[in-house]
């Protein structure tokens, strides 16, 4: 069990999380000020004098004034973009400002969050000056640099109108069942919503499908803050517990094979006219369906859902920041999501790198269930690793951080399950760097026992570790991956490496290259992928949730609304 040692750290905290800064005052606050009665004075003129045509003109423009206002107010305030303006990480907070929200009624909050009080926000990143570091070492800890941009999810004024009409659908509901990994299902959600917002449909808490490799039963109420979805995203979507009873004995065909990457007009087409005609759709199977190509309005609510609507309940929240804070408070740290369960070699058809009795074993898994195998079936073992396909062993991604420059006394935290061979598997890891923790070493008698077979909930932990570190590196990319690359952006680009494993792994097999050699390859190919901003638009299919670079982040002073 690791604990904070009580010693002084050696390590300087740079400016905190942009998050820290999103606070803005209300619309509503300016509006009060000018309306609010003044005091009257201590004179009066008590001559009844007729109004002079200039102050009758002024009162005309009042009045107009007035129903501009009013008209304006029909528009659902709490559909709130984030102004880049004002989330700079050097700024502060305004006395005035801290003044005008603690004067905001407790039921407004609770009605109508703040869209900045919504994200799951990372403790902040670690400076290392005055530290005797060596320059592959010091580079190794820079964060990237994030280039001005700040989340910025500004809607434009058709679909804030759109939404006085969805956001009060009564009539048309949509069921997903979402299914995988908590990642994936995280991914269906997301989708989930935004089909709902094209359908104009109400949506149902979505269904989280029992986990046949894992055995997990959890419920989305076990994972996430229900009450808080609801009040994230009330004026996109509404979003029920359930159907209501005037719906339950409408027809319930289940949708499962719908094509891949599919458009909002192909959604609409296929399924508008059946919707409205039963009341009721039910969408199974949603990974990957919807097009990663949509209108900017549907892309910032992807970013509205998976960044501020999809917050883990209290329980799974606390533990997570507990268990981040033990690693934080000695100092700069390591998250990798180092992928060796048993699953994992399974589907990804690699060999494990513990020899051949642990492949045999995998080996007659795979044979048995050759569906879990996942794609490229005419390749071997070796092609599939030379390609750059499987996961980083333990030993590979030790070399990988050897000669990125990370000093060897760096604290480890692993993300993942059970690794396949137990702590064999891990061995050569820890022999290059002893201080490698995982969840189940951080935690203090009982706090996991909640959570023994629940491993969505263990997945949710990790997630939250791993965001408050200082590097995070995927041993073979997949949605966890994904989902970190684009919320450490999302938090201010923290540093996220990708590695290269198509081009690194060849130099690893050839025993002619020296370390130096070996060494100098790998930073420069790992130097301009380390979590700088990156535009979506760059690529064709890129996910903006991986990517939120332009859609939903936007450069100091051009997101304010």
């Amino acid at each position: 069990m690791a604990r904070a040692r009580n010693t002084k750290n050696p390590y300087t905290t740079l400016n905190p999380s942009p998050f820290f800064h999103l606070l803005s005052a209300s619309p509503f606050t300016s509006l009060l000020f000018f309306f609010s009665p003044k005091k009257s004075p201590r004179t009066h003129n008590t001559t009844n004098n007729k109004p002079t045509l200039p102050l009758i003109f002024l009162s005309l423009i009042a009045s107009f004034t007035i129903l501009g206002f009013s008209v304006l107010c029909l528009i659902p305030s709490y559909q709130e973009p984030l102004p880049c303006s004002l989330i700079s990480p050097s700024s502060s907070f305004s006395p005035i400002l801290l003044t005008s929200l603690s004067s905001v009624s407790s039921n407004n909050r609770e009605n109508k969050p703040r869209m900045a009080e919504s994200v799951l926000v990372p403790l902040p990143v670690h400076g290392v000056a005055g530290r005797n570091l060596s320059e592959e070492e010091r580079e190794f800890w820079q964060q990237p640099d994030g280039e001005g941009y700040k989340p910025c999810l500004k809607f434009s004024l058709k679909y804030r109108k759109d939404s006085m009409k969805i956001s009060k659908e009564k009539r048309r509901f949509l069921v997903v069942v979402a299914s995988g990994g908590l990642n994936q299902q995280r991914n269906q959600i997301v989708d989930a919503v935004v089909i709902a917002r094209i359908l104009e449909a109400a949506l149902v808490v979505p269904v989280l499908q029992v986990n046949m490799i894992w055995g997990d039963e959890s419920e989305f109420s076990d994972i996430f803050d229900v009450e808080h979805f609801k009040r994230t995203l009330q004026a996109d979507v509404r979003v029920v517990s359930s159907l209501p009873s005037t719906h339950l004995m409408s027809r319930q065909t289940i949708e499962n094979k719908l094509p891949y990457n599919v458009s909002p007009f192909w959604f609409r087409a296929r399924f508008f006219k059946q919707l409205n005609e039963e009341g009721l759709l039910v969408l199974k199977g949603l990974n990957s369906k919807l097009s990663k190509n949509l209108p900017p309005d549907l892309q910032k609510l992807r970013c509205k859902v998976a960044f501020h609507a999809l917050r883990f309940t209290t329980p799974i929240q606390d533990l997570g920041n507990r268990l981040a804070r033990r690693m934080w408070i000695e100092g700069p740290y390591i998250a990798i999501h180092l992928r060796l369960e048993k699953d994992v070699w399974v589907r990804t058809g690699c060999l494990t790198g513990l020899g051949s009795e642990h492949d045999k074993i995998i080996g007659k898994v795979r044979n048995s269930q050759p569906e879990y195998i996942t794609g490229r079936l005419n390749m071997t073992c070796t092609q599939r690793r030379l390609a750059g396909l499987c996961p980083l062993n333990a030993f590979e991604m030790a070399r990988l951080l050897k000669f990125l420059g990370a000093p060897s006394s760096a604290r480890i935290y692993i993300a993942g399950g059970e690794p396949f061979g137990g702590s064999r598997a891990l061995q050569p890891l820890a022999a290059d760097f002893p201080n490698v923790v995982t969840k189940e070493m951080l935690a203090q008698e009982g706090e996991l026992t909640p959570y023994e077979y629940k491993s969505s909930a263990l997945v949710a932990i990790d997630y939250i570790v791993s965001l408050s570190s200082d590097v995070f590196i995927p041993s073979h990319g997949g949605n966890m991956g994904r989902a970190m690359k684009g919320h450490r952006a999302y938090v201010g680009h923290r540093k996220y490496i990708n590695p290269n494993k198509r081009a690194m792994i060849p130099f690893l097999e050839n025993s002619s290259v020296s370390n130096a050699e070996f060494g100098s390859m790998v930073r420069k190919l790992h130097r301009n992928s380390q979590g700088q901003p990156e535009p979506r638009t760059n690529k064709r299919d890129r996910d903006v949730i991986a990517y939120p670079v332009p859609e939903c982040m936007c450069k100091h002073g051009t997101g304010i609304f």
